[in-house]
């Protein structure tokens, strides 16, 4: 990997917790990886070492994008600063290579039908809105007609993602999955 300097482009999200920052290179080359805590980021030298910036909560890689979730009390332009740093002096040992999609990608072809269904659909018209605001939503469980998911990146931890985005995901399943199913966040 090149060393030089990595252009980074800050932007905000719906969340006002979180923070995409956008790298001229790539951080995964194939799919994504959130991380909630500093020991599932021990694999990645990039994502261990943004957990030690004080008050990141959560890290989410998708493509180009590094998204930060940080605790409400932290100061943005300090979050900002730091993250940034750790990126620039980071990134030449980061292996963008390794991914997490292995394993989902084998959980995947073992889905009963109505979760590849319910997957498909989500890939289809959920997920591009999601991620291009830093975020990302992973399917837990289905069973009873309810299905439960868990959001990830930006979304973790954004109030819309409980309301409105949350009654869309339900509204899209409603009408091509089945019209009574229930979405609920975990």
């Amino acid at each position: 990997m090149s060393t030089q300097d990595v252009l980074i482009r800050i932007q905000a999200t719906p969340n006002p917790n979180a923070w995409k920052f956008v790298l001229d290179r790539p951080v995964l080359a194939e799919g994504k990886a959130t991380y909630a805590d500093a020991q599932e980021a021990e694999q990645s030298i990039l994502a261990s070492s943004l957990f030690q910036v004080e008050g990141v909560r959560q890290i989410h890689f998708f493509q180009n994008v590094i998204t930060i979730t940080h605790s409400f009390d932290a100061d943005p332009e300090e979050i900002q600063k730091n993250v940034s740093s750790v990126i620039q002096t980071r990134m030449a040992a980061h292996n963008p290579n390794q991914t997490q999609t292995d394993e989902k990608k084998m959980r995947r072809a073992n889905l009963t039908p109505d979760l590849q269904k319910i997957e498909e659909i989500l890939d289809r018209t959920v997920r591009p809105g999601l991620q291009g605001d830093g975020g990302d939503v992973e399917v837990v469980k289905f069973e009873d007609n309810k299905l439960y998911v868990f959001y990830q990146g930006a979304c973790g931890t954004c109030p819309s993602a409980t309301s409105g985005t949350l009654m869309a995901i339900e509204g899209i399943l409603r009408d091509e999955f089945h019209p009574e199913i229930e979405v609920i966040p975990m």
